[in-house]
């Protein structure tokens, strides 16, 4: 109750265009947009600029659409995972790193400084 308006309960609802629920995430919306702008970076700016300068892009741009409206956020184990999957695709193509190299996450995100 707020100034004697009785104020309606909702379990879903939609909020600048994302979906927020008590019980889902929109992290398929969110990741699908994250990858968009990844692969924005990648096409435009390919070898033309610094891998400085697109992790501080990426960093700016694609983080935050993945953060917008986490607050209310409930993850589970395997949407953490693609979460962790996702900025690793990213850190490891901005270093030139393929999976099969073997390089492990820990040693990526130490020398991009994520």
């Amino acid at each position: 109750m707020i100034n004697d308006n009785i104020i309606e309960k909702v379990t879903d609802f939609k909020y600048l265009r994302y979906h927020i629920s008590e019980y889902k995430s929109d992290l398929g919306d969110k990741l699908q947009t994250y990858n968009k702008i990844k692969g924005a970076i990648r096409r435009h700016f390919g070898k033309q600029m610094n891998k400085e300068t697109k992790l501080r892009i990426h960093n700016i741009t694609a983080k935050a659409v993945l953060k917008f409206g986490t607050e209310a956020w409930v993850l589970e184990k395997r949407e953490e995972q693609r979460l962790k999957a996702a900025q690793m695709k990213f850190l490891r193509h901005l270093l030139g790193i393929t999976k099969l190299d073997k390089e492990k996450n820990q040693c990526i995100r130490q020398k991009t400084g994520a």
